[in-house]
């Protein structure tokens, strides 16, 4: 029994020089670094001391502003957050040679090496899942989870979805987008209404939008949206419509949640479907939600993603 009790000692010990480790090397505030392209803009804030978490926001080309509400978990875990590169605070960008994963990932690891991270959990939203999935499956030594939201793991699956999504709109509605997708022009203001019919249904839900997503929405990189993705959520002809990693999953080696709005434009079952590849992973649905997740439900959203790191560090 002795021997038990001095080993949780020691364990103790060991647990609170590495939180004082960590808490060392991780300096709180914002900065800037320079990666392949121009500089980066990147924030650490919370007055946690435990394994961080690094967090890469949607798009591409939508920057972390929208991701603010998900800082309250800062009071437990330090919380980082940065612009890729092209949008938000970082430098905007031209080169489409640069518009790649493979180069935003390799900004993570610089971004991860810049900041001495020795373990990080790593969040991903939306384009975001992309990202963080393949920075995982190059780079990811250090990562202890992953948290995959609303994500899009296949592009092609993403935009068979979608046209589901849009025949539960008003056929007028319908007419428009698909129209619009097989490129017959149609009246500016009518498209602009059924973009936003879609939006409102399966995008953003609560209105009217917080500042947070407004402000995201103002310092969009839209150049880089429409090279990578395309002109609109439901329908992808950039490089990434054959974007796929269904078939990788199976190499994910750390606990995986996954998370997606009741209403989300990335289906429910299409994420159970993602979930059901990934060895040790699960799945919480964010209800009243649509995409954005974060802005339509945030405290759901923050004890979702709280609860399952908690069940980690146990």
């Amino acid at each position: 029994m002795n021997g038990i009790r001095f080993a949780a000692i020691i364990a103790l010990v060991q647990m609170f020089i590495f939180s004082c480790r960590n808490e060392e090397k991780i300096a709180r505030g914002e900065g800037l670094i320079e990666v392949n392209g121009g500089k980066i803009w990147y924030r650490v804030q919370g007055d946690g001391n435990r394994t961080p978490i690094l967090m890469l926001h949607g798009g591409p080309g939508h920057p972390s502003h929208y991701l603010n509400p998900l800082a309250a978990l800062r009071s437990e875990w330090p919380v980082i957050t940065f612009d890729q590169l092209g949008c938000g605070r970082s430098d905007r960008i031209s080169d489409t040679s640069l518009m790649t994963v493979a180069n935003y990932s390799s900004h993570i690891n610089e971004l991860v090496n810049h900041l001495k991270l020795e373990e990080f959990y790593l969040y991903g939203h939306s384009w975001g899942t992309m990202l963080g999935v393949d920075y995982y499956l190059k780079y990811g030594d250090k990562v202890k989870a992953l948290i995959l939201a609303s994500p899009c793991i296949d592009a092609e699956r993403w935009v068979k979805d979608a046209d589901v999504l849009i025949s539960t709109l008003p056929d007028s509605v319908q007419r428009t987008l698909r129209n619009n997708m097989k490129g017959i022009q149609q009246d500016s203001t009518k498209l602009q209404a059924a973009v936003n019919t879609y939006l409102n249904n399966f995008y953003t839900r609560r209105h009217p939008i917080s500042a947070d997503l407004d402000s995201a929405n103002s310092n969009m990189g839209y150049n880089v949206y429409q090279y990578m993705w395309g002109d609109y959520e439901f329908f992808a002809s950039g490089t990434l419509k054959n974007y796929d990693r269904t078939g990788e999953l199976n190499q994910i080696k750390v606990p995986t949640l996954y998370t997606v709005g009741e209403f989300d434009e990335s289906q429910p079952a299409t994420v159970k479907y993602y979930q059901s590849l990934t060895p040790n992973s699960k799945l919480r649905l964010i209800p009243d939600a649509g995409h954005m997740t974060m802005h339509d439900n945030p405290d759901e959203n923050v004890k979702v993603i709280s609860e399952f790191l908690n069940e980690i560090e146990r």
